[in-house]
């Protein structure tokens, strides 16, 4: 099968791209968000659009490039897929494009309520998508996504591993948290199933691992991968809380924003696209943390 893939240079696509080699054939396809701009995709099976402004953790982006880069964009792609002779339109939206806190589990039935231009943007997108009537024989899927993690991954993840390597106490204990977790190896294993099964149902489909992990578990599965004793401090949340707004204040590492991340309650349903694709992921959640924390060494 040919494949169009957009934002191909980026974590994700390089990963997709190594996963589905040896069975497609891939062109790396670079855009950037141009008016009235048309694209010529013919002769091509299907789409892959990853291309698009990431998220700005720093919160210092200009909120118009948001709508270009991924909601204006992805208009433009998909329309020249509508007509074009491609089968499948995968868009790689994101589960902030409903929420950006999770009370309980998040599935595909949750009423949208983006709060960040880049969750607005990728939410737009998905319903420009789902308002046109889709031609005989075309399928699109719209991936969310929860933290997608894997080797060559910098983040949050990359952080923790740091400190715990270097022998430092994990500060943050008292917090009880549960948050998904996707391993890059599982998200291009659910990309080749859409690609390759025509009974799986056009639409809409969270992407997580099989179940939910607290930051202390991950801190002891790194412990235990690095042979170090386990060093958990339990140092009240309120004084954390107080820390945390000094780092803003002073640009540490420790700030608000990597304290919501690393103790924030986030879990995300994949139960839809297990049961439409009919079989289980690769890996497990453990496999696929530790997979990443090893290509930290």
């Amino acid at each position: 099968m040919n494949i169009v893939i957009t934002g191909a240079t980026g974590f994700v696509g390089r990963n997709l791209q190594d996963y589905l080699r040896a069975t497609c054939d891939i062109k790396p396809m670079s855009i950037r968000y141009i008016p009235n701009q048309e694209f010529n995709i013919m002769n091509t099976g299907a789409i892959i659009h990853l291309a698009g402004k990431a998220h700005d953790l720093k919160k210092v982006g200009n909120p118009k490039d948001y709508y270009d880069s991924i909601f204006e964009l992805t208009k433009q792609l998909f329309d020249a897929f509508l007509v074009s002779d491609a089968n499948v339109f995968i868009f790689m939206s994101t589960v902030k494009a409903i929420a950006d806190r999770v009370d309980g589990v998040l599935t595909e039935d949750e009423i949208a309520h983006p709060l960040t231009h880049y969750g607005i943007a990728k939410f737009k997108a998905e319903e420009y998508i789902l308002s046109k009537e889709l031609p005989q024989g075309k399928r699109i899927y719209i991936l969310r996504p929860c933290m997608v993690h894997g080797p060559g991954n910098k983040g949050n993840l990359n952080l923790l591993y740091k400190m715990i390597a270097r022998g430092l106490p994990w500060p943050l204990g008292a917090f009880e948290n549960l948050r998904s977790f996707l391993s890059i190896e599982n998200l291009c294993f659910v990309i080749k199933e859409l690609l390759e099964n025509e009974s799986i149902t056009s639409g809409i489909y969270h992407i997580a691992d099989d179940k939910p992990l607290s930051t202390n578990i991950l801190v002891k599965l790194l412990r235990t991968n690095l042979n170090k004793k386990s060093n958990i401090w339990s140092i009240p949340v309120y004084w954390i809380v107080g820390i945390t707004k000094i780092g803003d204040y002073l640009r540490l590492p420790l700030n608000s924003e990597r304290l919501q991340k690393l103790t924030e309650n986030y879990v995300v349903s994949n139960q839809k696209i297990v049961k439409a694709i009919g079989k289980s992921l690769p890996i497990s959640v453990e496999e696929g943390i530790i997979k990443t924390f090893n290509s930290f060494k």
